[in-house]
């Protein structure tokens, strides 16, 4: 059975740095490149981070019906999964790991069914998500207001995941998302929380 994990959380929670580790961990995964209309950001590469599409190309995908799923995250800016990038990782055998927006982890899972183990990335406060973001340095201080008032509004879409971990102690949430996922890859289905 072909099978995807799903990360999810509000920006800033540390779903990437959990992704890499899970990546880093077990050999059989295999990141699903994400499509977004917006521009790159500091080293972000073509390819590797997203497929950088004009707004108007990601339209044109949309109507052609090449996204897997997609979303308006913010108000014109969209990112989605195209269909030929889960074919491609499936093709070679490999389970796909998805770093994803809250909605459209709700929206994958929804779709895939108990193909997916869909995993919530909560961070331990919004104080501490805010402490986060600011230190990144990426983001103008209207943008960070913003992604807290997104933040608020994805913490209530936790109970529709498969498994939480609140990422506080960085290697205690490691440890967490090792446990979970051998759990469903030696298993035929998500386990659900």
């Amino acid at each position: 059975m072909n099978k995807v994990i799903i990360f999810s959380a509000p920006s800033g929670s540390g779903k990437t740095t959990l992704v890499r580790h899970a990546l880093q961990k077990f050999p059989q995964l295999e990141f699903s490149v994400s499509a977004t209309n917006r521009a790159p950001r500091g080293e972000e590469k073509n390819g590797r981070d997203y497929f950088f599409l004009t707004p108007e190309e990601f339209e044109l995908r949309v109507n052609r019906g090449d996204f897997v799923e997609w979303e308006e995250v913010y108000s014109g800016l969209c990112y989605g999964t195209l269909s030929s990038e889960v074919e491609r990782i499936w093709s070679e055998g490999k389970v796909i790991a998805f770093d994803i927006d809250v909605c459209g982890g709700v929206n994958l899972k929804r779709l895939y069914g108990k193909q997916a183990l869909s995993i919530f990335v909560s961070p331990p406060s919004i104080e501490v998500l805010r402490q986060r973001l600011e230190s990144r340095g990426t983001d103008t201080s209207e943008a960070i207001q913003r992604r807290l008032g997104k933040a608020e509004e994805e913490l209530a879409f936790a109970a529709q995941f498969d498994r939480v971990i609140v990422n506080d102690k960085l290697e205690q949430a490691k440890a967490e998302v090792d446990m979970i996922i051998t759990d469903f890859l030696n298993n035929n289905k998500a386990e659900t929380a």
